[in-house]
């Protein structure tokens, strides 16, 4: 259901009072195309920390992840040594889930992969819809799919070169989050500025890396 903010915004979430985080995630990212790749990683490992929990957990522990995994640099998180990984299973900044935290190694390791075959993760997932980003005319949240054909296929891929916590409602949630479909409810005060060109800054510009012997 759509929240009506302080400001007499119309928003699909995070206007409740206490919860201004939720609100400027939406505000300023959720549903904005990116096509950063260090951001893109980010928020694919977000996405699947979620699995079994709510977003609004995983956001509030976002800054933890961000120190936990080298604020998602995948070259870095690629090379984490097992006693460092270990030791995050004893870290209460992020979830301690043994198999999130190896997958996203893992994880990083494919998303270096797919960097190195397709120029960038960016081109590579974008692909996917074909380089434009999906936009839907929702007036209920309860119409919104939470799995789609697209999230389907890009979930299989990424499964197949080796990705874990990416089933087809995390991708779906995934495409969401990056701007690769827009499901903003056409009341909300977002819908119409995802739908002319505005980008997530995300992070600057990153190299490609390669995993370390």
């Amino acid at each position: 259901m759509t929240v009506l903010n302080d400001n007499a915004k119309i928003r699909c979430f995070g206007g409740d009072p206490g919860k201004e985080f939720y609100g400027n995630y939406h505000d300023h990212e959720w549903g904005f195309p990116s096509h950063n790749d260090q951001y893109l990683f980010e928020m694919l490992i977000l996405e699947g920390a979620q699995a079994g929990l709510s977003w609004e957990t995983v956001l509030k522990k976002r800054e933890g992840y961000r120190r936990a995994f080298h604020h998602f640099d995948p070259g870095k998180v690629a090379s984490m040594e097992e006693d460092e990984l270990n030791d995050l299973r004893q870290n209460p900044e992020i979830i301690r889930n043994r198999l999130k935290i190896y997958g996203t190694r893992q994880n990083a390791r494919v998303f270096l992969k797919i960097q190195e075959e397709f120029g960038s993760f960016d081109h590579y997932v974008w692909n996917f819809v074909n380089g434009k980003p999906i936009i839907n005319h929702w007036h209920r949240f309860e119409d919104v799919p939470n799995q789609t054909p697209t999230s389907d296929a890009l979930s299989k891929d990424l499964k197949k070169r080796g990705m874990t916590f990416v089933g087809s409602t995390i991708i779906y949630a995934y495409m969401q989050a990056i701007g690769m479909v827009n499901d903003h409810l056409t009341t909300c005060w977002c819908y119409k500025s995802c739908n002319v060109g505005n980008q997530v800054q995300g992070y600057k510009s990153m190299p490609k890396f390669k995993i370390r012997s």
